[in-house]
Protein backbone atom coordinates (compact mmCIF):
# COMPACT_ATOMS: atom_id res chain seq x y z
CA UNK A 1 0.00 0.00 0.00
CA UNK A 2 1.32 3.35 -0.63
CA UNK A 3 2.39 5.32 2.57
CA UNK A 4 0.49 8.52 3.16
CA UNK A 5 2.44 11.52 1.93
CA UNK A 6 4.96 13.33 4.60
CA UNK A 7 2.51 16.55 5.40
CA UNK A 8 5.20 19.39 6.42
CA UNK A 9 2.44 21.54 3.34
CA UNK A 10 -0.91 23.15 4.06
CA UNK A 11 -3.80 20.30 3.49
CA UNK A 12 -4.87 22.60 0.89
CA UNK A 13 -2.50 21.85 -1.11
CA UNK A 14 -2.79 17.93 -0.87
CA UNK A 15 -7.04 17.84 -1.21
CA UNK A 16 -5.92 20.08 -4.64
CA UNK A 17 -3.42 17.85 -6.09
CA UNK A 18 -5.90 14.86 -5.04
CA UNK A 19 -8.60 16.20 -6.84
CA UNK A 20 -6.65 17.05 -9.64
CA UNK A 21 -5.73 13.64 -9.97
CA UNK A 22 -9.16 11.98 -9.15
CA UNK A 23 -10.82 14.95 -11.19
CA UNK A 24 -14.28 14.95 -9.15
CA UNK A 25 -14.42 15.98 -5.52
CA UNK A 26 -16.35 12.75 -4.37
CA UNK A 27 -13.33 10.63 -5.74
CA UNK A 28 -10.99 12.52 -4.35
CA UNK A 29 -12.84 12.25 -1.02
CA UNK A 30 -13.61 8.64 -1.52
CA UNK A 31 -9.22 8.23 -2.15
CA UNK A 32 -8.26 10.37 0.60
CA UNK A 33 -10.80 8.69 3.01
CA UNK A 34 -12.35 11.93 4.09
CA UNK A 35 -15.41 13.47 3.65
CA UNK A 36 -16.36 15.43 0.17
CA UNK A 37 -17.56 18.46 2.10
CA UNK A 38 -14.05 18.92 3.54
CA UNK A 39 -12.58 18.18 0.41
CA UNK A 40 -14.79 20.79 -1.12
CA UNK A 41 -14.03 23.53 1.68
CA UNK A 42 -10.24 23.02 1.23
CA UNK A 43 -10.58 23.85 -2.65
CA UNK A 44 -12.95 26.51 -2.08
CA UNK A 45 -10.29 28.40 0.36
CA UNK A 46 -7.17 27.64 -1.64
CA UNK A 47 -9.50 29.62 -4.64
CA UNK A 48 -10.73 32.17 -1.95
CA UNK A 49 -6.65 32.83 -0.51
CA UNK A 50 -5.37 32.74 -4.71
CA UNK A 51 -8.30 35.07 -5.44
CA UNK A 52 -8.77 32.64 -8.46
CA UNK A 53 -10.36 29.92 -9.71
CA UNK A 54 -8.70 26.42 -10.05
CA UNK A 55 -10.94 24.15 -11.55
CA UNK A 56 -13.78 24.51 -14.31
CA UNK A 57 -16.89 22.67 -13.02
CA UNK A 58 -18.48 20.64 -16.31
CA UNK A 59 -21.00 18.07 -16.21
CA UNK A 60 -18.35 14.98 -16.61
CA UNK A 61 -16.49 16.51 -13.76
CA UNK A 62 -13.59 19.31 -12.87
CA UNK A 63 -11.33 20.76 -15.32
CA UNK A 64 -8.14 22.55 -14.06
CA UNK A 65 -8.29 26.29 -15.01
CA UNK A 66 -5.11 28.32 -16.42
CA UNK A 67 -4.37 29.17 -12.95
CA UNK A 68 -4.99 25.64 -11.53
CA UNK A 69 -2.06 24.56 -14.23
CA UNK A 70 0.08 27.17 -12.87
CA UNK A 71 -0.77 25.46 -8.55
CA UNK A 72 -0.29 22.05 -9.97
CA UNK A 73 2.85 22.63 -11.09
CA UNK A 74 3.73 23.70 -7.89
CA UNK A 75 2.14 21.44 -6.01
CA UNK A 76 3.97 18.40 -7.82
CA UNK A 77 7.46 20.02 -6.72
CA UNK A 78 6.31 20.57 -3.29
CA UNK A 79 4.77 16.99 -2.65
CA UNK A 80 7.94 15.82 -4.42
CA UNK A 81 10.12 17.18 -2.45
CA UNK A 82 7.57 16.13 1.03
CA UNK A 83 8.63 12.33 -0.42
CA UNK A 84 12.02 13.03 -0.64
CA UNK A 85 12.41 14.55 2.81
CA UNK A 86 10.18 11.43 4.30
CA UNK A 87 12.57 9.14 2.53
CA UNK A 88 15.49 10.54 3.35
CA UNK A 89 14.49 10.88 7.17
CA UNK A 90 13.52 7.00 6.51
CA UNK A 91 17.17 5.93 5.29
CA UNK A 92 19.00 8.20 8.24
CA UNK A 93 17.07 5.98 10.65
CA UNK A 94 17.96 3.10 8.99
CA UNK A 95 14.52 1.90 7.87
CA UNK A 96 14.99 1.72 4.42
CA UNK A 97 11.38 2.33 3.91
CA UNK A 98 9.42 4.38 1.32
CA UNK A 99 7.51 3.93 -1.81
CA UNK A 100 8.39 4.06 -5.42
CA UNK A 101 5.70 4.27 -8.46
CA UNK A 102 6.64 2.87 -11.56
CA UNK A 103 4.59 4.13 -15.41
CA UNK A 104 5.34 1.09 -17.84
CA UNK A 105 4.02 -0.79 -20.69
CA UNK A 106 1.93 -4.24 -20.10
CA UNK A 107 4.47 -6.48 -21.90
CA UNK A 108 7.38 -5.59 -19.45
CA UNK A 109 5.12 -6.95 -16.58
CA UNK A 110 5.86 -10.40 -17.86
CA UNK A 111 9.37 -11.05 -16.55
CA UNK A 112 11.53 -7.97 -16.56
CA UNK A 113 9.36 -5.98 -13.75
CA UNK A 114 8.41 -9.02 -11.26
CA UNK A 115 11.95 -9.91 -11.55
CA UNK A 116 13.13 -6.13 -10.46
CA UNK A 117 10.17 -6.37 -7.98
CA UNK A 118 11.20 -9.66 -6.20
CA UNK A 119 14.71 -8.81 -6.33
CA UNK A 120 13.94 -5.43 -4.29
CA UNK A 121 11.15 -6.99 -1.61
CA UNK A 122 13.97 -9.47 -0.75
CA UNK A 123 16.26 -6.78 0.13
CA UNK A 124 13.67 -4.05 0.81
CA UNK A 125 11.00 -5.66 2.67
CA UNK A 126 9.45 -2.53 4.09
CA UNK A 127 9.91 -0.46 0.35
CA UNK A 128 6.38 -0.64 -1.10
CA UNK A 129 6.09 -0.46 -5.12
CA UNK A 130 3.07 0.74 -7.50
CA UNK A 131 3.16 0.06 -10.60
CA UNK A 132 0.51 1.70 -13.52
CA UNK A 133 0.16 0.19 -16.88
CA UNK A 134 0.47 3.00 -19.75
CA UNK A 135 0.44 3.23 -23.28
CA UNK A 136 4.18 4.42 -24.39
CA UNK A 137 2.69 7.92 -25.25
CA UNK A 138 1.34 8.45 -22.10
CA UNK A 139 4.33 7.61 -19.95
CA UNK A 140 6.50 10.30 -20.12
CA UNK A 141 3.95 12.86 -19.23
CA UNK A 142 3.16 10.46 -15.86
CA UNK A 143 6.97 11.03 -14.98
CA UNK A 144 6.78 14.60 -15.53
CA UNK A 145 3.46 15.44 -13.81
CA UNK A 146 4.68 13.75 -10.44
CA UNK A 147 2.01 10.86 -11.17
CA UNK A 148 4.93 8.26 -11.30
CA UNK A 149 8.60 8.42 -10.07
CA UNK A 150 10.15 6.06 -13.08
CA UNK A 151 9.23 4.94 -16.46
CA UNK A 152 9.97 1.83 -18.25
CA UNK A 153 9.18 2.35 -22.15
CA UNK A 154 10.22 1.56 -25.85
CA UNK A 155 11.22 4.76 -28.06
CA UNK A 156 10.54 7.35 -25.75
CA UNK A 157 11.73 10.60 -27.49
CA UNK A 158 14.46 13.41 -25.85
CA UNK A 159 12.76 15.84 -23.52
CA UNK A 160 14.08 18.39 -21.56
CA UNK A 161 11.68 17.08 -18.40
CA UNK A 162 12.88 13.64 -18.31
CA UNK A 163 16.57 12.28 -17.53
CA UNK A 164 17.30 8.76 -18.77
CA UNK A 165 18.75 6.41 -16.05
CA UNK A 166 19.47 3.17 -18.31
CA UNK A 167 18.60 2.07 -21.55
CA UNK A 168 19.38 -1.08 -23.89
CA UNK A 169 18.51 -1.75 -27.49
CA UNK A 170 16.27 -5.02 -28.51
CA UNK A 171 15.73 -6.56 -31.70
CA UNK A 172 12.77 -6.33 -33.65
CA UNK A 173 11.19 -9.61 -34.88
CA UNK A 174 9.34 -11.95 -36.59
CA UNK A 175 7.62 -14.47 -34.07
CA UNK A 176 6.62 -17.63 -34.83
CA UNK A 177 5.81 -21.57 -34.10
CA UNK A 178 8.93 -23.74 -34.19
CA UNK A 179 7.53 -25.42 -37.44
CA UNK A 180 7.75 -22.40 -39.43
CA UNK A 181 9.86 -22.74 -42.43
CA UNK A 182 11.50 -18.92 -41.50
CA UNK A 183 11.99 -20.50 -37.97
CA UNK A 184 15.04 -22.27 -38.71
CA UNK A 185 16.51 -18.75 -40.17
CA UNK A 186 19.55 -16.53 -37.43
CA UNK A 187 18.25 -13.66 -39.01
CA UNK A 188 15.18 -12.68 -41.73
CA UNK A 189 14.70 -9.90 -44.78
CA UNK A 190 11.52 -8.58 -44.58
CA UNK A 191 11.03 -9.54 -48.19
CA UNK A 192 11.08 -13.39 -46.54
CA UNK A 193 7.79 -12.55 -45.17
CA UNK A 194 6.37 -12.03 -48.26
CA UNK A 195 3.24 -13.62 -48.69
CA UNK A 196 2.70 -14.44 -45.06
CA UNK A 197 -0.03 -13.22 -43.03
CA UNK A 198 1.25 -10.50 -40.08
CA UNK A 199 -0.19 -9.77 -36.78
CA UNK A 200 0.82 -6.08 -36.64
CA UNK A 201 1.03 -3.73 -33.31
CA UNK A 202 -1.96 -1.47 -32.88
CA UNK A 203 -0.50 2.18 -31.92
CA UNK A 204 0.04 2.02 -28.40
CA UNK A 205 3.08 -0.41 -29.38
CA UNK A 206 5.88 2.26 -29.76
CA UNK A 207 7.26 0.08 -32.57
CA UNK A 208 4.07 0.42 -35.07
CA UNK A 209 5.98 3.84 -36.05
CA UNK A 210 9.19 1.99 -36.72
CA UNK A 211 7.67 -0.92 -38.50
CA UNK A 212 4.75 0.42 -40.34
CA UNK A 213 6.69 2.84 -42.29
CA UNK A 214 8.80 -0.36 -43.59
CA UNK A 215 6.77 -2.76 -44.18
CA UNK A 216 4.79 -0.11 -46.30
CA UNK A 217 8.31 0.91 -48.27
CA UNK A 218 8.40 -3.03 -48.36
CA UNK A 219 4.60 -3.29 -49.59
CA UNK A 220 3.92 -5.60 -46.82
CA UNK A 221 1.35 -3.70 -45.52
CA UNK A 222 -1.81 -5.12 -47.30
CA UNK A 223 -0.67 -8.48 -45.23
CA UNK A 224 -1.98 -7.38 -41.78
CA UNK A 225 -4.32 -9.91 -41.19
CA UNK A 226 -4.74 -9.03 -37.61
CA UNK A 227 -4.02 -5.73 -35.14
CA UNK A 228 -3.16 -6.76 -31.61
CA UNK A 229 -2.91 -4.16 -28.90
CA UNK A 230 -1.23 -6.58 -26.14
CA UNK A 231 1.30 -9.12 -26.46
CA UNK A 232 -0.41 -11.49 -24.75
CA UNK A 233 -3.35 -11.80 -27.54
CA UNK A 234 0.11 -11.39 -30.36
CA UNK A 235 1.45 -14.70 -28.43
CA UNK A 236 -2.08 -16.54 -28.78
CA UNK A 237 -3.02 -15.76 -32.26
CA UNK A 238 0.40 -16.87 -33.42
CA UNK A 239 0.33 -19.97 -31.11
CA UNK A 240 -2.97 -20.74 -33.04
CA UNK A 241 -1.66 -20.23 -36.22
CA UNK A 242 -3.12 -17.07 -37.55
CA UNK A 243 -0.12 -15.23 -38.86
CA UNK A 244 3.56 -14.19 -37.88
CA UNK A 245 3.85 -11.35 -35.07
CA UNK A 246 6.04 -8.60 -35.01
CA UNK A 247 7.65 -7.82 -31.70
CA UNK A 248 10.84 -7.51 -29.92
CA UNK A 249 11.31 -10.99 -27.63
CA UNK A 250 10.49 -8.62 -24.15
CA UNK A 251 7.11 -9.98 -22.83
CA UNK A 252 8.22 -13.89 -24.91
CA UNK A 253 10.18 -15.04 -22.24
CA UNK A 254 8.52 -18.11 -20.97
CA UNK A 255 7.40 -19.21 -24.33
CA UNK A 256 10.93 -18.21 -26.05
CA UNK A 257 12.47 -20.80 -22.99
CA UNK A 258 10.09 -23.06 -23.70
CA UNK A 259 10.95 -23.57 -27.39
CA UNK A 260 6.93 -22.94 -28.14
CA UNK A 261 7.65 -19.74 -30.42
CA UNK A 262 10.57 -18.40 -32.19
CA UNK A 263 11.90 -15.06 -32.40
CA UNK A 264 13.58 -14.23 -35.68
CA UNK A 265 15.48 -10.82 -35.69
CA UNK A 266 14.39 -8.98 -38.89
CA UNK A 267 17.13 -7.29 -40.87
CA UNK A 268 16.57 -4.27 -43.13
CA UNK A 269 19.54 -2.18 -44.75
CA UNK A 270 21.84 -4.70 -44.11
CA UNK A 271 21.47 -4.30 -40.14
CA UNK A 272 19.07 -5.28 -37.30
CA UNK A 273 16.01 -3.10 -36.97
CA UNK A 274 16.06 -2.21 -33.10
CA UNK A 275 13.80 -0.79 -30.43
CA UNK A 276 15.36 0.85 -27.67
CA UNK A 277 14.27 0.06 -24.13
CA UNK A 278 14.66 3.26 -21.42
CA UNK A 279 14.17 3.61 -17.54
CA UNK A 280 13.50 7.67 -17.14
CA UNK A 281 12.92 9.88 -14.16
CA UNK A 282 12.20 13.30 -13.96
CA UNK A 283 14.53 15.42 -14.67
CA UNK A 284 14.35 18.49 -12.00
CA UNK A 285 13.73 15.91 -9.19
CA UNK A 286 15.90 13.68 -7.69
CA UNK A 287 15.21 10.49 -6.59
CA UNK A 288 13.53 9.46 -3.28
CA UNK A 289 15.71 6.91 -2.16
CA UNK A 290 13.45 4.36 -2.33
CA UNK A 291 13.03 5.39 -5.91
CA UNK A 292 15.92 5.43 -6.52
CA UNK A 293 16.82 1.69 -4.84
CA UNK A 294 14.11 0.61 -6.94
CA UNK A 295 15.50 2.12 -10.12
CA UNK A 296 19.05 0.39 -9.34
CA UNK A 297 16.83 -3.27 -9.62
CA UNK A 298 15.03 -2.22 -12.83
CA UNK A 299 18.48 -0.95 -14.74
CA UNK A 300 19.97 -4.65 -13.44
CA UNK A 301 17.01 -6.73 -14.59
CA UNK A 302 17.10 -4.73 -18.08
CA UNK A 303 20.77 -5.10 -18.92
CA UNK A 304 19.86 -8.65 -17.55
CA UNK A 305 17.44 -9.28 -20.34
CA UNK A 306 19.46 -7.33 -22.81
CA UNK A 307 21.93 -9.92 -21.98
CA UNK A 308 20.15 -12.46 -22.70
CA UNK A 309 17.86 -11.22 -26.21
CA UNK A 310 21.45 -10.35 -27.14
Amino acid sequence: MKRPRLRIHAASLIYFDAVRRAGGIREAARRLNVASSAVNRQVLALEAELQAPLFERLAGGLKLTPAGEVVAQHVVHVLRDAEGVQSRLDALKGLEAGHAELATLEGLCHDMVPAAMAAMSRRFPRVSIGVGILDTDAIPAAISNGDADLGLAFEVKPRADLRRIAAAPFRLGAVLPPGSPLAALSHAALDELRGQPLILPRKNFANREQLHPLLAQAGLLEQGRCEAGSIDLMKQLVLRGVGIGLMTPIGLEKELASGALVHVPLRHGGGDIQSQLGLYSRAESPLSVAAGMFAEHLAAALARAAGQAA
